[in-house]
C-alpha cells in the first residue's frame, strides 16, 4: 500500500515497532508491536485490533517486563 503522507513515494511494509504512550501519568513503552511502516519516511500505521490489544494491556496494569530510567531534555 502506498504511503499516506503527501509527497512520500514509499510503500508500507509489515514490521514490528516500539510504541510509546503516556497513560495515567506514566510513560509506557511496548515493544514488538506489529505495524505497517513506510519504507521511506517511517510513518507507522497500527490496525484497529492492535490498538484494542494495546488498550487491554494498559487497562490490565500488569507488571512491566523491564523498567528504565527516563531523562528529560530540558
Amino acid at each position: 500500500m502506498k504511503c499516506s503522507i503527501e509527497g512520500c513515494p514509499g510503500e508500507y511494509e509489515t514490521r514490528t515497532v516500539m510504541h510509546t504512550v503516556r497513560y495515567d501519568g506514566q510513560i509506557i513503552v511496548i515493544d514488538h508491536v506489529p505495524a505497517d511502516v513506510c519504507s521511506v519516511c517511517g510513518d507507522a500505521l497500527l490496525n484497529p485490533d492492535t490498538v484494542r490489544r494495546i488498550e487491554r494491556l494498559l487497562d490490565e496494569r500488569r507488571k512491566p517486563a523491564v523498567t528504565v530510567s527516563l531523562y528529560e531534555f530540558a
